[in-house]
């Protein structure tokens, strides 16, 4: 795609989103490690932890660190809401002039944000992170990673880049706009492409795991998979009208052979066999019935998208923050 880009001075403020989960091991060496980065910086910073319902000292952790650092923010959630509303809680408290999201388990180097504000100074009001190797990952992740992204590109979203996840730089002018998007189901690497303000990717190397175990198990993947998949497209409605047509036409020409088969039984041939065929019948109920409910079922996930979305429920929950001035705890 092509863009006309306005170069953007060097931010004044930089506002870096960090969601948490379960993340009390990891956060030491993320501190370490953002701390060095943080010094080849030539301004302000913020940093935004969420809480996003730990179960474990995650939320000590971040008390101490803000305790003795005012530009160290915390937001701490009532529950797990899940890692997409505490970006967005994130994206909802950030005053910079550019915007960071970073996970806490260093899979994504921090260094790669000085890259990142490179190319936000040449205009770009996205930079996202790409892959290009994804260290101490199963077989399984890598190849189900790989089929989503395209499969998304294939039939969803055709901007959307392949091999990125949410770590990604952007401008006050993109989270303006981000804000402005209160859906429930949120798929939000689509979210920034969807805006269409002008982006580019940073490539790197993605490592392991600093320390702890995954936040992100098949369960999730899978329905963050869905919320992309029906959030931007009704494709699959589409999908399910095909094949019913496609059953109906099936359907159609069988029974188009029995009454043939039976008139020339009586008619022409007395010789030829007629025999109501069970298998037939019962293939074709089973084809029919399970189509059907296939219909019904993706029709219910958009039913039940509208439903939660009509409940007008804040996307999120805050229990408590620190170093957060405008809001109030309760």
């Amino acid at each position: 795609m092509n863009y006309i880009l306005k170069p953007k001075k060097y931010p004044k403020l930089l506002s870096i989103i960090i969601p948490c989960y379960n993340e009390e091991n990891s956060l030491p060496y993320f501190q370490k490690e953002i701390s060095s980065t943080l010094e080849s910086l030539k301004c302000k910073v913020e940093l935004i932890f969420i809480n996003d319902g730990s179960k474990d000292n995650t939320l000590k952790v971040l008390m101490n660190l803000a305790s003795k650092n005012k530009s160290i923010k915390v937001i701490s959630f009532s529950r797990n809401f899940g890692h997409q509303m505490a970006v967005t809680a994130g994206l909802d408290f950030a005053k910079g002039d550019a915007i960071v999201i970073i996970d806490a388990d260093l899979q994504d180097p921090p260094e790669v944000i000085l890259e990142m504000i490179k190319k936000y100074e040449e205009g770009y009001d996205v930079v996202y992170g790409k892959r290009t190797e994804r260290e101490g990952e199963s077989f399984f992740k890598l190849a189900s990673a790989w089929i989503f992204y395209r499969a998304m590109r294939k039939f969803i979203h055709k901007n959307l880049p392949v091999d990125s996840g949410d770590f990604r730089l952007i401008s006050s002018k993109c989270l303006h706009r981000i804000n402005q998007l209160r859906e429930k189901h949120r798929f939000l690497r689509g979210m920034f492409v969807w805006i269409g303000l002008p982006q580019t990717a940073v490539e790197y190397k993605r490592s392991p795991r600093v320390a702890g175990v995954t936040n992100y198990p098949l369960s999730k993947m899978l329905s963050l998979a869905a919320n992309a998949a029906i959030s931007f497209s009704p494709l699959p409605l589409r999908f399910s009208l095909f094949v019913g047509i496609i059953v109906a036409f099936l359907g159609f020409a069988i029974g188009i052979y029995a009454v043939y088969r039976k008139l020339e039984h009586f008619f022409f041939d007395h010789s030829i066999v007629y025999n109501p065929g069970w298998a037939t019948i019962v293939g074709l109920i089973c084809l029919t019935g399970g189509f059907i409910l296939i219909s019904i079922g993706i029709l219910g996930e958009y039913v039940a998208r509208i439903y939660e979305e009509i409940k007008d429920r804040p996307l999120y929950i805050i229990d408590y923050t620190i170093n957060i001035s405008e809001y109030k705890n309760s």
